[in-house]
């Protein structure tokens, strides 16, 4: 197994984990473990593309990871706005 196998089972894996979680009902797609999952997956998915130089997969994977990092950031923000009582 190459490393950029290696590195697409991980980010697969990870997504799909991710996946059934949330059509299980069991991570809301708000929530920031299900987009921190999605980040990761994305992220070794599209390095994986980018070792074998598969583009069109590398522009997939990182636009999904910056739709993922783009709702973690929007989640700490509203969280750290919120004051506690």
């Amino acid at each position: 197994m190459t490393i950029s196998d290696l590195l697409a089972t991980l980010g697969v894996t990870t997504l799909l984990v991710a996946f059934v979680l949330n059509q299980r009902g069991r991570l809301s797609e708000r929530h920031p473990a299900f987009l921190g999952m999605n980040l990761v997956g994305a992220a070794l998915c599209a390095v994986s593309a980018w070792l074998v130089q598969f583009i069109p997969f590398v522009v997939l994977e990182s636009v999904w990871g910056v739709v993922a990092g783009w709702g973690l950031w929007r989640w700490y923000r509203t969280r750290t706005a919120t004051p506690s009582p």
